[in-house]
């Protein structure tokens, strides 16, 4: 399998918070539901280097709290399930419905590089994939996976803050 790790992000917000979101997919709904209409959001994006357009992916993505589906053109739907959950460590993910063999989890930690708005330690943010990939479809998608996963985690950041 191949390994594809996202910068560390730093979130203005408790681990115990950033957790709290994580664990039940269906705390994301609110963030998706007002994402594609955000100003705020968008400029975030725009600054991060995320073309903001993307946005309008997230109308038809289906949440449970165990699954998150997403639409993606000429594949239909992909979709992951959560697998495993470490109190205000990891949630991780396997695909279910996927052209490609994936898991991803989420590790965040509390960290005294950010503070949250009451003053307390923030929390910082690594995703990572590993997908089982063939040499061909490693040398078409990779670069776009390890891009990909390096936004994902902008947006979810900018999100859970």
């Amino acid at each position: 399998m191949t390994k594809y790790e996202s910068n560390v992000k730093h979130i203005a917000a408790s681990v115990e918070d950033v957790y709290a979101k994580l664990c039940d997919l269906e705390n994301l709904r609110p963030m998706l539901e007002k994402a594609h209409d955000s100003d705020t959001l968008k400029a975030q994006m725009e600054t991060a280097g995320i073309d903001a357009s993307q946005l309008e992916m997230l109308k038809n993505v289906s949440l449970t709290s165990d699954r998150i589906a997403i639409p993606a053109p000429m594949i239909g739907e992909v979709s992951m399930i959560v697998t495993d959950r470490e109190e205000n460590k990891t949630v991780k993910f396997e695909t279910e419905q996927s052209p490609i063999k994936a898991n991803m989890w989420i590790q965040v930690l509390p960290s005294s590089e950010v503070t949250t708005a009451a003053g307390g330690q923030g929390t910082k943010m690594r995703l990572t994939l590993k997908a089982d990939l063939n040499p061909m479809v490693k040398m078409m998608l990779g670069s776009k996976l390890e891009d990909g996963i390096d936004k994902f985690a902008d947006m979810l950041a900018i999100g859970l803050a």
